[in-house]
């Protein structure tokens, strides 16, 4: 039977909620083929090792779902999928329990061959967060790293962004199917399109007309670890979602990392606490990849630091650091004046040395 022919019955049995890996598996071995499952009476499923009254619940979906026409709306939306049994199957995921039997994605996958390092957060950061991930994530991108975040609001977008705008490939997991009305946060999918445009890939194991809701998240956050050497959690309260994902990684044998907050800050409960569980605590790109053993990347990035081009820089550059410092401030140590001063920090941003905080307050990149 062609692949094709084949893909469809994947699709078709993807449809069913309660069919996950774990039961897909005993179909497999059950029997010869999906397309053979497919048209199977439910005793068959029963004989398959499923409990009777879902055998009778896929008996009925045989008779609701069209496998053809599932086939017809994946082609029309342009989304790929990549099954267990592929070649080209996420490595990393396979290793896991359970790994998901189908992913759609879109994009390409050749992102997910590289070292990939999962980050997550908060939804609301603080500006903390915010210099912590883009200082971290902005090291780690251009090494070649995949970074693999979730696409939601704060921390994970912010992740994605980073790591574009450092020339770097970044993958999204959904919570959601890939359809674009499915795509959520709605307000994230322009931020969709760019990893696409960048070589990256959304990927998810829900099939077509699937809406994002409660229970997506958490299963998606074991994939989001899944494909990752490790997982760094920015800042999350002791509730948030992302310490899910770190508990994910923990199971999956992974490290997980974590960036140290203010004791007075409630957003940063949950990374203080993974860090008094033994979570590796990181400052820095230099502290992952060297816990990951990714010598060639670090030397990679000690590279590529940036240095002063004139003694003014130089000066500038002793004098701020990751807290902001106000221009008038800066005016005062260096002995430069205002707008002599204002020239070289605008060439610096430029060429990536520091940053403008706002309110004219500057940091150390």
């Amino acid at each position: 039977m062609e692949e094709n022919d084949l893909l469809k019955y994947w699709l078709a049995f993807s449809q069913i909620k309660k069919i996950g890996p774990v039961r897909m598996q005993k179909i497999l071995k059950y029997f010869p083929d999906l397309s053979w499952a497919w048209k199977a009476d439910w005793k068959e499923f029963v004989k398959a090792g499923l409990e009777e009254n879902l055998a009778q619940e896929i008996a009925a979906c045989q008779s609701q779902i069209n496998p053809n026409e599932e086939l017809e709306k994946l082609n029309r939306e342009e989304i790929k999928v990549v099954l267990l049994e592929d070649n080209n199957y996420p490595r990393l995921l396979k290793e896991i329990f359970a790994p998901p039997f189908i992913l759609y994605y879109r994009g390409s996958l050749a992102a997910l061959k590289n070292f990939c390092l999962a980050v997550v957060g908060t939804r609301k950061y603080s500006s903390y967060g915010q210099q912590a991930t883009e200082k971290i994530v902005g090291e780690l991108a251009p090494t070649g790293i995949t970074i693999v975040s979730g696409l939601a609001l704060g921390i994970d977008a912010l992740a994605h962004q980073t790591c574009l705008n450092s020339g770097g490939q970044t993958a999204a997991v959904l919570g959601s199917s890939l359809d674009w009305q499915n795509v959520y946060p709605s307000t994230n999918r322009h931020l969709a399109q760019r990893i696409l445009a960048g070589g990256g890939a959304l990927i998810s194991e829900f099939p077509l007309g699937t809406l994002p809701a409660k229970f997506t998240f958490p299963i998606r956050n074991r994939i989001i670890s899944g494909l990752s050497l490790g997982t760094l959690v920015v800042e999350a309260p002791e509730e948030s979602g992302a310490l899910i994902t770190a508990r994910y990684a923990l199971e999956q044998n992974r490290d997980v990392f974590a960036v140290p907050g203010s004791i007075y800050n409630r957003a940063s409960e949950g990374t203080n606490k993974l860090i008094k569980a033994g979570a590796k605590m990181v400052t820095s790109a230099k502290d992952i990849l060297e816990e990951l053993n990714l010598q060639q990347a670090t030397q990679f990035i000690a590279s590529q630091k940036t240095l002063p081009e004139s003694k003014e820089e130089a000066t500038i550059l002793k004098i701020l650091s990751a807290e902001p410092t106000h221009i008038d401030k800066i005016a005062n140590l260096s002995k430069l004046k205002i707008n002599v001063l204002s020239g070289i920090l605008m060439v610096m941003e430029i060429k990536g040395m520091i940053r403008d905080a706002g309110g004219k307050n500057y940091i150390k990149r």
